[in-house]
């Protein structure tokens, strides 16, 4: 369809929204409306045509929309000044949300599935290449594979050139450049931390193109053949922006075990938000396994100084410029998740500060260079970061009526129910079916839930003051010796948990009372079905932190290759590994002459030859063994890179399974059971040991 003939079919259909969204019906009405609607987007919900997905979303939009009419013109009368507060609160943080769920749709509905456009035979006209792994605090362990894993790229070595960028300027990190033979590039100070660190390398080095990774990020050796190709084709194409994906568990994974088993927090945003902005060409560059055009970098200035969050400023000064931008969404580099909450809230809450930075001191709906989609896919980025507060409002708001009899709402149980569960059902019924295999229903609300009281003060600062705060690093290959609870960054949930525990007691009472109490039962009862669901959410966000041990200092990746066992005795084995890592490997026992003879060495086959690698036994029984590498030249650890973290299909996952809503509800339920399961469990295996410890003391006496 043209665009004039996309505008008039807007123009004719208007009139009719209208009519959906402001019609006013009775509560009777407007029960029939809502489950014929439900009805018709459940029977469109059997075809997976794209085109019903779009009708699916544009009557999802409109039945949203019909509510906050309603709530608008309909609900914001109010008995006292307190009520007025509270409810107002409470309908601008709906509207939030409102917002946030069109311009969610807008960025998803039409996702753009970039595939890999080949470089041309002729390696004379592949571009030449800076790679850039900025440091500052980091451990040499972090980094040390990253240097090497890009070393493995395969792309040709007068055209690539590596370099770590030390901003801690330290020794051993010089030693180690020196001894892999890459560069190493430091400087004078720590002006605008890694933003100011990389343009103090742009300065220094010439290639074509700049390649960047965190430094725990380790490349495939596909990475450049992979990314590439699109800047020969489009001279205008300024960055090209790949997943992070994390090999280690981040604290949802490790911690909770239904997590495991589903998309991570990041799989939304480098899924269907990304594609979706590739296609209105809005990619936001993540500061991270990226490409971008050195010519690019230099019209701008450089990278963005004047936020914390250099990366997405960067590339939407870029495309102010006129400079294309895109998303290939395939894996080929893998990094360390954060380890424990605590640091996880650290740079999510950089992250929020930094997006509201960019809103404030360059706004993306203002200023020229920007299409109108650009400026509303960077618009919804921006205000995603805003949710603390309205997110704090939708858990504590049913203890307003359930503890203090505040009406907030002014409206009947009956309209109420009638007006918001189409609006929801069909929102979640449609996210689900976009985003289905990306996130699971209600486990944004446990992301968000996480994050909300620690992103209020941050947020807010910044509004007013954009300027306030610094850069920070966030710690990244850190152990855990003992498990533990970290009540420091679950407190404010626990009190708000508690909080709605009394309400919801309150609330029954005078259900059950309601006649001597002269209240309205419904009204109770959606009040306490509001508070227990808002309780069950925090809970979960509150399972969270329990941190479990983190000993193993490798990450265990399952791989399959074929192995040589060479004992002490002088006889060998063939095998195969069930899993490696950088420290160790566990292969399948070929027979048990492990059991008495000494493991000296294993080799590694691959197609290009052997890996020959010293290790010491660490356990076995009659089906694994169990290997420790022994230390190892660098020269020989690089190729243990390239086998185990470089292979080019090293971080190709199969799909999730879609989305089942009330199997997502059910699994967050058996999260809060597991939460207290476990809790009484390590309480009695305490007092066991407290009472072991005391027997033991009397009979020493």
């Amino acid at each position: 369809m043209s665009k004039i003939g996309f505008y008039l079919l807007l123009l004719v259909l208007a009139p009719v929204a209208a009519v959906i969204v402001i019609t006013p019906m009775d509560s009777q009405k407007q029960y029939i409306f809502g489950l014929i609607s439900i009805a018709i987007m459940f029977l469109m919900g059997f075809s997976k045509s794209r085109k019903l997905t779009v009708v699916m979303v544009v009557l999802s939009v409109l039945m949203s929309t019909r509510y906050m009419w309603w709530r608008t013109t309909e609900t914001l009368q109010f008995n006292s000044e307190v009520e007025a507060i509270l409810g107002i609160a409470l309908y601008i943080s709906e509207l939030y949300v409102w917002v946030i769920l069109i311009l969610g749709y807008l960025q998803t509905t039409s996702p753009l599935k970039r595939t890999i456009e080949p470089l041309p035979d002729d390696i004379a006209l592949w571009p030449t290449v800076d790679i850039y792994v900025p440091t500052y605090n980091e451990s040499l362990d972090v980094v040390r594979d990253t240097v090497l894993a890009a070393q493995c790229i395969d792309y040709p070595r007068d055209k690539l050139n590596v370099y770590l960028l030390d901003d801690g300027k330290r020794s051993e990190f010089a030693r180690f450049a020196a001894d892999v033979g890459v560069g190493y590039i430091t400087r004078d100070d720590n002006r605008h931390a890694k933003a100011g660190n990389l343009n103090h390398a742009l300065k220094i080095t010439k290639g074509e193109l700049i390649c960047i990774f965190d430094c725990d990020h380790v490349a495939t050796r596909a990475f450049l053949q992979a990314t590439v190709g699109p800047f020969l084709k489009d001279p205008k194409l300024a960055l090209m922006q790949t997943p992070h994906y994390f090999y280690s568990p981040d604290p949802f994974e490790r911690n909770l075990r239904a997590a495991r088993s589903m998309p991570n927090e990041g799989a939304l945003f480098y899924g269907p938000i990304q594609q979706g902005n590739d296609n209105w060409n809005a990619t936001f560059f993540c500061g991270s396994c990226a490409v971008i055009r050195r010519s690019a970098l230099q019209e701008i200035g450089g990278f963005a100084t004047e936020t914390v969050t250099e990366d997405a400023h960067t590339a939407l000064k870029m495309q102010r410029l006129g400079w294309g931008s895109a998303f290939l969404s395939i894996p080929l580099a893998a990094g360390l998740a954060t380890e424990r909450l605590g640091l996880h809230v650290v740079q999510r809450t950089r992250w929020a500060r930094g997006m509201t930075q960019i809103f404030r001191v360059d706004n993306p709906l203002f200023g020229r260079g920007l299409n109108w989609q650009q400026r509303l896919c960077y618009l919804s980025a921006m205000l995603h970061f805003q949710f603390g507060l309205p997110r704090v409002i939708f858990l504590t708001a049913p203890m307003a009526y359930l503890l203090f009899n505040l009406n907030i709402i002014h409206s009947s149980a009956s309209l109420i129910f009638a007006y918001v569960l189409p609006h929801l059902i069909m929102s979640l019924y449609v996210n689900s079916r976009i985003n289905g295999r990306f996130r699971y229903t209600f486990w944004g609300e446990i992301y968000e839930t996480v994050m909300c009281f620690h992103l209020i003060i941050p947020t807010l600062i910044t509004l007013f003051s954009p300027k306030h705060g610094k850069f920070n690093v966030t710690d990244k290959g850190g152990l855990l010796d003992q498990g533990f609870f970290d009540f420091h960054i679950v407190r404010p949930h626990v009190i708000v948990a508690s909080l709605l525990t009394v309400a919801i007691v309150a609330g029954v009472v005078r259900a059950v009372a309601h006649n001597y109490f002269g209240v309205d039962p419904w009204v109770i009862a959606l009040n306490i079905g509001w508070a227990t669901f808002s309780l069950i959410i925090l809970m979960a966000a509150v399972a969270v932190a329990r941190e479990t041990k983190q000993v193993r200092k490798t990450i265990r990746i399952d791989v399959q290759l074929p192995a040589i066992i060479h004992y002490a005795s002088g006889i060998s084995s063939r095998t195969v590994t069930s899993d490696l890592s950088m420290g160790g490997a566990q292969l399948i026992a070929p027979d048990l002459r492990h059991q008495h003879d000494q493991i000296e060495e294993i080799d590694l086959l691959l197609n290009s030859g052997a890996i020959t690698i010293p290790v010491s036994h660490i356990s076995s029984d009659e089906k694994v063994i169990r290997l420790r590498f022994e230390d190892m030249p660098l020269a020989r650890r690089r190729e243990l890179v390239r086998v185990v973290l470089a292979r080019a299909d090293a971080w190709i996952q199969p799909q999730y399974k879609q989305d089942k809503i009330l199997l997502s509800l059910g699994t967050i339920v058996r999260t809060v059971f597991e939460l207290f399961w476990l809790s009484w469990k390590e309480r009695k295996s305490k007092r066991r040991a407290a009472s072991a410890a005391a027997v033991k003391k009397d009979s020493a006496a």
